[in-house]
């Protein structure tokens, strides 16, 4: 009776030597997993500190402090799963099942919500390219506007006229970024066929240098006026093109400014700016209803002399 009670005594010390034995690997695994992620996540940040250090850009601070974002949660949830597998090896549950259930699980999650893992995985591009940054004017999947902000689902830009558009960064297909680098203000200018146009694109270069002197636009256009010639031959004018290369978004300011002091050259001088005519020719012999004139036939009661 006694040899049966330690043998029972033993069996249990030996399962609860085993547990404990178990339970501390575990701790190990959950403990090393987690300093590993502290380690990971500190070089992340301090790779992303001294990137931000040589940028002057804020938005590329920014851009950069997402990135960093990203990349500490990826690190966070490789480890965590990582981490979960080892400890269900140490309990005893097989991995392998579980492992092909979440692989047909995913796979059933990813064909639903496709659409918003593309999401993901453009802006993830976006910002990592640096394709698009906060304060750009962009034109987006037919929408066009200031960007406000951008994140991994979306891009949220607001229009001139106020509205604001969430456009889900799966559906970009080609992004136009109107405020990278410099812009080209570019002019479209129709004078009457009758006018000189030498004379003309004088007129045009001396307006555009003075505008350039001006110094609320020196620092806005940064070359010299680009004047491109003859473009086209509309059926009342003939249109001459130029452009300025000038700062970002400044654009439309200058070209609305030297629209202004061109009308203005273009008074003073007596270039005519047409506008649609119509013109009638008729053929010689025909007269018009308005300045035709009718004879009347002769009566010859009023024609004959008087009585007696």
């Amino acid at each position: 009776m006694t040899t049966d009670w330690i043998g029972i005594a033993s069996e249990s010390l030996g399962d609860l030597g085993g547990w404990a034995v178990t339970a501390i690997r575990i701790v190990g695994i959950v403990a090393v997993a987690w300093l590993i992620t502290i380690v990971l996540q500190g070089l992340i940040r301090r790779f992303r500190e001294r990137i931000a250090q040589r940028m002057d850009d804020s938005e590329s601070v920014k851009r950069a402090a997402t990135l960093g974002r990203v990349f500490r949660y990826l690190v966070a949830v490789v480890m965590s799963l990582v981490a979960v597998v080892l400890v269900l090896s140490e309990i005893g549950i097989s991995v392998a099942p579980i492992l092909g259930a979440a692989g047909v699980v995913g796979l059933a999650v990813g064909f639903g919500a496709q659409s918003l893992v593309k999401d993901y995985f453009t802006g993830f591009f976006l910002l990592l390219e640096n394709q698009i940054r906060q304060g750009d004017v962009v034109k987006l999947d037919g929408h066009g506007g200031l960007v406000e902000e951008v994140t991994l689902r979306y891009v949220r830009l607001r229009d001139y006229d106020g509205h604001v558009h969430f456009v889900p960064n799966g559906q970009i297909g080609v992004v136009v970024n109107l405020s990278r680098g410099h812009a080209q203000a570019v002019v479209d200018i129709g004078v009457a066929y009758h006018e000189d146009l030498d004379r003309v694109m004088t007129v045009m270069t001396e307006v555009a240098q003075d505008l350039r002197a001006d110094a609320a636009y020196h620092e806005r256009i940064l070359d010299d006026f680009e004047l491109a010639g003859v473009e086209r031959w509309d059926d009342s004018a003939v249109v001459l093109r130029g452009r300025f290369r000038v700062a970002p978004l400044a654009q439309w300011d200058v070209r609305r400014a030297y629209l202004r002091r061109l009308k203005a050259a273009f008074d003073h001088y007596g270039i005519e700016i047409p506008f649609p005519q119509l013109a009638l020719h008729t053929p010689s012999g025909l007269r018009t209803p308005a300045t035709a004139t009718t004879t009347a036939p002769p009566d010859p009661r009023r024609d004959a002399p008087a009585a007696g």
